[in-house]
Formats: structure tokens, C-alpha cells, sequence
């Protein structure tokens, strides 16, 4: 049993993530979005890029707690399609919303490091355009909400409801693990939600228009992401990296 559940949560070691993952195991997402938002309060953030997990997920917490931070971001890469949908979410919705930018932008990267960064080296790409950036944003929360679902690719397989994540060293919530693609899409055309229409042209996955192709229906989900790089993942949901760009 936690004590004080509904005060926001100052050192995180009071959590006991065993405990909370087997309670959470079953339970609805509502409930997932309910506990974290009475115990973190203004320490959590919402961190999606607007697919339809992150929509489904905006949508229960418009309901629960309508301010809580939400954080997106921004590569200055992404398709124009995306960029509508935000727009249009954060106007539907009234989001506390921050677009979160890389230090450089695309023109000062490929002066720096030379042009199309990501066909020569995705990492590096991803790292000065999502992972770092998301780091620094994300300082001053104690934790935040992610679109994580384990039917995603077979590296999200086991990923945990509640945890102790490494990289960014805060607690994470992936409310919606345990769906899968149908249960997502159900619920956004009961409720009659916005999402990118891109989805309907044979991308289930969505990132920078430069790393992202179409997908035969029998792959996963996240094969169009570098597709042909051996890469499914821009390593903000992957444990901590070393100074080369590696996993450590």
C-alpha cells in the first residue's frame, strides 16, 4: 500500500514499482492516468508524438486532469500532416502543450555535421533531435506518461505498465501497454477522434518524413520506422546510451 497516494510524490523511492505493476497489471488505463496524475500533480508529463495511442491517452486525461503538461516533440522534420494534427488536438482539446525543439535547427545541423545526418548515421540523428532534447525538457518531473504498447515491435514486448526507467532516471507509465492496435483504433472511432491521416495510407507508425515508409499489414507496426537500418527505435524508450551513440 502506498501511503499518501493523493499528494504528489517528492522522492521516488517511496514507490514500490513491483507492487504497482501487479496492481495495474489489469487495470483499465482510466485508472493507470487517475493514480498518476493524484500523485505526481504538476511532476508529470504527457510525452507523445500524436499517434494513436498518445490521442486515446489525451483524450482519458482531458477528462481526468485536463492541465496536466503535455510534451511533443518537434524535430522540425516532421510530416505536414503531423504537424496539422497537433494543431488541431491542441485547439480540441486545449492542451497544456509544449513543442519541444533540438538545439540546432535543420539547417545548423547539416552545416555542422553535414547534410541528411539521417541516412548516414540515424543515431546520431535521433539523439541531437529527440533523445537529448526530451532529457532536458523533462527536467523538473518526477514522471511521464508514454504511448508504449507491448504489441508494438518485438523489443516493447515486455514493457511494464509502471517503472524506473534508466535513461532519463524518472518514473514511467505506459497506461495503454497491455492494448493492442484494434482496441486503440476502436476507442478513437467510438469517440469520433482526430488522428493523422497517414494511418489510412499505410503508416502505422509516424516520425520524421525522412525515416518513415509504408508497411505491408502482416509486419509490426513499427517496420517503417529506418526501414533497411536495422532500426525500430529513436532510443528515447531504450536504456541509457554511451558516449558513442551505443547501447551501455
Amino acid at each position: 500500500m502506498i501511503q499518501g497516494e493523493t499528494a504528489v510524490v517528492s522522492e521516488q523511492d517511496q514507490l514500490d514499482i513491483s507492487d504497482l505493476r501487479s496492481r495495474f497489471e489489469n487495470a483499465y488505463p482510466q485508472e493507470v492516468l487517475r493514480w498518476a496524475t493524484s500523485t505526481f500533480g504538476e511532476k508529470l508529463a504527457v510525452v507523445t508524438s500524436f499517434g494513436p495511442t498518445g490521442i486515446v491517452t489525451l483524450h482519458m486525461l482531458h477528462s481526468i486532469a485536463p492541465q496536466t503538461t503535455v510534451l511533443t516533440l518537434d524535430t522540425g522534420l516532421l510530416f505536414p500532416e503531423t504537424y496539422r494534427l497537433i494543431d488541431e488536438i491542441e485547439e480540441r482539446f486545449r492542451l497544456n502543450l509544449i513543442r519541444v525543439r533540438p538545439q540546432l535547427s535543420v539547417k545548423e545541423q547539416a552545416s555542422q555535421h553535414g547534410d541528411a545526418l539521417w541516412e548516414r548515421d540515424p543515431d546520431s540523428c535521433c539523439m541531437m533531435r529527440k533523445t537529448v532534447p526530451l532529457g532536458e525538457a523533462l527536467d523538473g518531473y518526477a514522471a511521464w506518461i508514454a504511448g508504449v504498447r507491448r504489441d508494438q515491435s518485438s523489443q516493447r514486448a515486455s514493457t511494464p505498465i509502471i517503472a524506473r526507467e534508466p535513461r532519463y532516471g524518472r518514473v514511467k507509465i505506459n497506461p495503454l501497454a497491455t492494448w493492442d492496435e484494434d482496441m486503440v483504433w476502436t476507442y478513437i472511432r467510438t469517440h469520433d477522434l482526430p488522428y493523422n491521416k497517414l494511418h489510412d495510407q499505410g503508416y502505422p507508425s509516424i516520425g520524421c518524413l525522412t525515416c518513415t515508409k509504408a508497411v505491408t499489414a502482416s509486419e509490426y507496426t513499427r517496420e517503417g520506422r529506418w526501414a533497411g537500418r536495422g532500426k525500430t527505435e529513436c532510443g528515447i524508450h531504450l536504456p541509457a546510451l554511451n558516449a558513442f551513440g551505443g547501447a551501455s
